[in-house]
């Protein structure tokens, strides 16, 4: 199971999937099968991405992917991919960068743990 969240964590977490779009990971595996071009984001702690991340994702930590967003993938038409633990902070950053302007942004739900959980492969 995921971890236990606190109440709070969990309204901001839910108020920002109000407004954004999620894929799961199974169609996340799907689109990266089929060759599709897209900015696979990883957005846990550098640490976490250390330890193993899905193929071809670059890491922008929550932290810091407002700051950084812009000069990594300036397109804020092209297609985001971004994953986190779990799929929530993934979630709240989709809800960032739809703010910053960026028109296709996804969050995956499940992230690292559902995708490790279906047994797909890891870099």
């Amino acid at each position: 199971m995921g971890k236990h969240h606190s109440p709070g964590f969990i309204r901001i977490v839910d108020d920002a999937r109000s407004r954004i779009r999620e894929l799961n990971v199974q169609q996340v595996k799907h689109k990266l099968d089929a060759g599709e071009r897209f900015h696979l984001v990883d957005v846990r702690e550098q640490s976490e991405f250390a330890a193993g991340c899905l193929p071809g994702a670059i890491h922008l930590g929550k932290g810091v992917i407002e700051r950084d967003v812009e000069q990594t993938i300036p397109d804020h038409d092209a297609e985001i991919v971004l994953y986190c633990g779990g799929g929530y902070r993934s979630a709240l950053a989709a809800d960032n960068l739809q703010k910053m302007g960026y028109t296709n942004v996804w969050s995956m739900d499940g992230g690292w743990r559902g995708w490790t959980e279906a047994g797909y492969p890891t870099a």
